[in-house]
């Protein structure tokens, strides 16, 4: 006795139809997972089983070999536990349906409950691209499922209530997303709290109005975290497909909130700085997204910079410049998305009053540099804004006087940002921090003045190409604040003042 249906499967961000087969022949009694599984898709053996039987169904005597093919892809997971219980009832002849156009995913309970599993986003994004009609997730990954239109998406609490639905007697309700999540910045830091540094206030916005990387430094106290931390409130809106894209992450990860269809308020992620390169850049001997990926169309937020390891941090040098990290093993290669915005924060020294205008510092002779060194030339190369934050005044901190609200910033973001969209519609590029080197020459124009000005900077300060590139991307951004066709010497000058405190430090 012989019977099939299909499911889905994940390989890092690829999600791939898998066919469930089930046979049972006379003989030894036995049950047979094949198709390269991982521990727990062999463990699913005593999850169906003990499912049959509280469902009211029969263990099938004899041998039952199930197959998950393609066979040369590993499966990893509980969620072939449902379709490996409906194909085991198909071929013993205990249920009668036509599975054709149908895919299943979930994990069992010994009980029959069908619970939650990760990546449910992406598998039912792929079984509507190559031609399913339905989709059966657990009801606990009902949300996400809802998002994809044009193939319909049925809940399933139990496979009880799937044996009725599948009998043709209490039918399931497909579930539909009524409309768009809005983005909600309720809970959200706000710049209002933040009491003077207008120097470091103008960095963020100009960091969020092109999506670039910062390094703020300064004393301990001066308000480095407090900025980072509300960056999130000043960042544009992210677009449907942008909102899939850190969804699927997330649903793959498994950090996806139940209840939570969409993740419409860009991500904010901030390791501690104990945490291993792939937990950083993603690994693992099952690999899965790290820190970065999870911050994608983000910010990723480093704290204490110097007190990471080194080799943690040179992880981090080649997926920021590409918006992407490929993990290399042994049963293939994976490519995780991380086009983030890479914001740290540091103190010049140990004790942390190196340059400080008051308060002297207490290190030892050869410290403050030893400390700085931590810091490699590259990875300081790619953050576009040095950004210096010095202590704030007693008369700033007294004040009663609010500053400028996130809305307000977040109004002449989205302003910057929709002239990007429309300048590079059609190039995939979103902002001007991934401009490649052929749209920085078409884009990037100034006037002659400007120009002599990055002559004169370009020369006096030693900068390497990229610093040059990066510049030069810095400006168009200030030019589309002030909303100008061109790039002028001002929008150079100011890029030039947030690229100098390399050589204040690092000398």
């Amino acid at each position: 006795m012989f019977a099939r249906l299909s499911s889905m499967g994940l390989f890092g961000m690829q999600a791939f139809e898998v066919e469930v087969e089930a046979d049972i022949s006379t003989g030894l009694p036995g049950f047979d997972v094949v198709g390269l599984p991982d521990a727990a898709v062999k463990e699913a053996r005593e999850r169906v089983r003990s499912s049959l039987r509280n469902c009211g169904m029969e263990v099938p005597l004899g041998r039952i070999v199930a197959n998950l093919a393609p066979c040369d892809i590993r499966k990893e997971g509980p969620l072939y536990d449902l379709p490996l219980f409906l194909s085991i009832a198909l071929a013993s002849n205990q249920l009668d349906f036509d599975p054709t156009g149908m895919a299943f995913a979930g994990e069992l309970s010994l009980t029959g409950e069908v619970r939650h599993v990760n990546g449910v986003l992406p598998m039912v994004m792929e079984a509507k691209r190559v031609g399913f009609q339905s989709i059966f997730i657990p009801a606990d990954n009902a949300a996400e499922g809802s998002v994809v239109n044009g193939i319909e998406v049925y809940p399933v609490k139990s496979v009880t209530q799937l044996l009725s639905h599948l009998k043709g007697k209490d039918l399931i309700e497909p579930v539909h997303m009524e409309q768009l999540p809005q983005a909600s910045f309720f809970g959200v830091p706000d710049f209002a709290d933040v009491k003077g540094q207008l120097e470091a206030r103008r960095a963020m916005e100009i960091a969020a109005a092109g999506g670039h990387n910062v390094l703020l430094i300064g004393p301990p106290g001066s308000g480095k975290s407090m900025l980072a931390k509300r960056l999130p409130s000043i960042l544009p809106e992210m677009t449907f497909e942008e909102e899939l894209e850190v969804t699927k992450v997330h649903s793959i990860a498994g950090c996806l909130p139940q209840d939570t269809p969409l993740i419409t308020v860009r991500p904010f992620r901030a390791p501690h700085h104990t945490v291993s390169p792939a937990a950083l850049a993603g690994g693992g001997s099952l690999p899965h997204p790290g820190e970065l990926s999870l911050a994608h169309n983000g910010v990723l937020f480093l704290d204490e910079l110097p007190e990471f390891p080194r080799n943690t941090l040179e992880v981090l040098r080649q997926p920021i410049e590409d918006g992407q990290a490929t993990i290399s093993r042994v049963s293939g290669t994976l490519t995780y998305p991380c086009s983030v915005m890479l914001v740290c924060a540091m103190n010049p020294c140990p004790c942390g009053y190196y340059g400080h205008p008051t308060r002297p510092c207490t290190c030892k002779k050869g410290a403050a540099a030893n400390y700085l060194a931590k810091v490699s030339g590259p990875l300081l190369d790619r953050l576009d804004l040095h950004v210096e934050v010095p202590p704030v005044e007693f008369s700033e901190l007294s004040s009663q006087e609010k500053s400028e609200c996130s809305k307000d910033i977040r109004r002449r973001v989205n302003a910057a940002r929709r002239l990007q969209l429309e300048r590079y519609e059609g190039t995939g590029v979103s902002c001007n921090a991934r401009l490649t080197p052929a749209l920085v020459q078409e884009h990037c124009r100034m006037t002659l003045d400007a120009k002599r000005l990055l002559e004169q900077a370009f020369v006096r300060m030693g900068l390497s190409a990229r610093a040059y590139d990066r510049l030069i991307k810095v400006a168009r951004t200030i030019a589309d604040l002030d909303a100008a066709e061109q790039i002028q010497s001002p929008h150079i000058a100011e890029a030039v003042q947030f690229r100098s405190l390399d050589r204040k430090y690092w000398r």
